[in-house]
């Protein structure tokens, strides 16, 4: 491999699988040459063949398996994009697509019977009452309320008395929330009526159709968690365009087109994962004991605020999965999850607390403990490698095997991450520092966040996945975190 190779900085960031690409370039290239229908990007890479020649042929082998040549998609306007595609089987196909500016809503005369005092110091979406348009369940969704849009009347009607920010109202325009101020004229118990404007995002489609045509399909506009539109039968979706609320312009950060179908999963190994780090686990699921499972988190194990959080929680999917892989197994779950905390809570909690780690968490004597704590990603390393002995220690005496999840990526701010794309690697140092205890101990990992980390090579922005727009995974999300525990089998 060449030194200029070697140097490209697609290989560098994650683009570039070094071991896929010496098993497939060749024949990428094969396909790619005899097709004899290359994109007028051929010509980019003639002139400059070690970057653009090497991500011709690497979007070649790693499109959908029913295209099997390059896809290429990029900003052509402000709201326009430029596709091309060529196949072995077809000729040349291009398009230049028009997207949808974000869609924005208008909102009049919403009723609030009371308005609660403004709270300057509190979270964002805490700081008062949610505006109803920008709000995702328990939250509100930052960045969708229009700035200096929100108007307040004591009626209905246009002409009803208007009220005046900062003497009377505050909001935090960033997370559209908005409370009475003291010495206002609102008083407590008043209504108020609303009027502002806020975004919808909205996540479009690419699609190859079945007689060769490029078309896009918008898909359903919502204020967190879109969905890409459905696809027939026959037809291939090239890329997702991301549109956020309150998008003034696409950009590259728009663009996602497909690279994977899924997840690539890791080969098969003899023993397994678990045969080698839970063998009383392991043991009782081939032989039909009596095998209990104690999930053990945060909200996003107690999954209450998922429509149907008894099926779609993690752990429920883990569990059926195992039944359909140990027909004979006999599993009882159990769950034990505080929302809004962390492990220090539950080891903080005094004697007769309903969440007591010693009566809650070692008290249900499972066999196998499963732990997930988004809450926790403030650990350093070090405080990862003394707070999770003490646990491995308690759950050793106690006769517990542990699988450890490594957490869902959450809101991009709070993660330090300016994108969605090329975000294979979790930053988080708490997320090392997890899988450093478990290589150091010997204690079987999970590690959903690899799982998240891609989910930008299948179309999809990861924020997409989460129903509060903040760090509350929706069932696709749930089953990633199953996914990872089931590998281990």
């Amino acid at each position: 491999m060449s030194k200029k190779l070697r140097a490209n900085p697609d290989f560098k960031q994650g683009i570039l699988n070094r071991r896929a690409f010496l098993r497939t370039t060749g024949a990428a290239a094969v396909t790619a040459m005899a097709a004899g229908t290359l994109c007028a990007a051929v010509s980019a890479a003639e002139a400059n063949p070690p970057k653009a020649a090497v991500k011709l042929l690497f979007n070649s082998f790693l499109a959908s398996p029913t295209v099997a040549a390059e896809t290429q998609i990029t900003v052509s306007g402000d709201w326009q994009v430029s596709v091309c595609i060529a196949r072995a089987d077809h000729p040349v196909r291009a398009a230049d697509l028009v997207i949808e500016p974000a869609a924005q809503l208008e909102v009049a005369g919403q009723r609030y019977d009371s308005l609660p005092p403004f709270q300057p110091n509190a979270s964002g979406w805490r700081k008062g009452a949610a505006l109803r348009g920008v709000r995702t369940q328990e939250t509100t969704a930052k960045g969708q309320l229009v700035p200096g849009s929100l108007q307040l009347r004591l009626g209905p009607d246009a002409d009803a008395t208007s009220l005046e920010p900062g003497r009377d109202y505050a909001v935090d325009e960033e997370w559209g929330t908005f409370g009475r101020l003291e010495g206002g004229r609102l008083r407590e118990g008043q209504s108020v009526f609303a009027s502002y404007r806020h975004g919808l995002s909205r996540l479009d489609s690419v699609i190859l159709e079945r007689d060769g045509r490029i078309v896009l399909r918008p898909g359903q506009p919502h204020v967190t968690a879109p969905l890409p539109p459905p696809i027939a039968a026959g037809e291939t979706r090239l890329a997702n365009v991301w549109v956020p609320g309150r998008l003034s312009r696409l950009n590259d950060d728009c663009l996602f087109p497909i690279l994977e179908d899924a997840y690539s999963e890791p080969p098969a190994t003899v023993p397994t994962p678990a045969e080698k780090l839970l063998p009383r686990t392991s043991d009782k699921l081939r032989n039909g004991k009596r095998l209990r499972i104690l999930a053990w988190g945060d909200s996003v194990t107690d999954a209450s605020y998922l429509p149907d959080g008894e099926r779609d929680r993690w752990q429920s999917q883990f569990v059926e999965r195992l039944r359909q892989r140990f027909p004979q197994a006999r599993i009882e779950l159990i769950t034990e999850a505080w929302g809004g905390r962390n492990t220090a809570s539950y080891l903080a909690e005094g004697p007769g607390s309903p969440h007591n780690y010693r009566e809650k968490v070692l008290g249900a004597k499972p066999d196998l403990v499963v732990s997930e704590f988004v809450n926790d990603a403030g650990l350093s390393p070090a405080q990862v490698e003394q707070r999770y002995s003490q646990l491995l220690a308690d759950f050793n005496a106690i006769g517990a095997e542990w699988i450890i999840l490594t957490p869902h990526y959450v809101r991009p701010d709070w993660m330090g991450l300016a994108r969605e794309r090329m975000i294979d690697d979790d930053p988080r140092p708490y997320v090392a520092g997890l899988r450093e205890f478990a290589d150091r101990h010997h204690v079987a990992l999970g590690d959903a966040s690899q799982r998240w980390g891609r989910l930008w090579r299948q179309g999809l922005p990861y924020t997409t996945l989460l129903l509060n727009a903040i760090n509350h995974p929706d069932a696709r999300g749930m089953k990633l975190f199953a996914d990872s525990l089931i590998a281990l089998f």
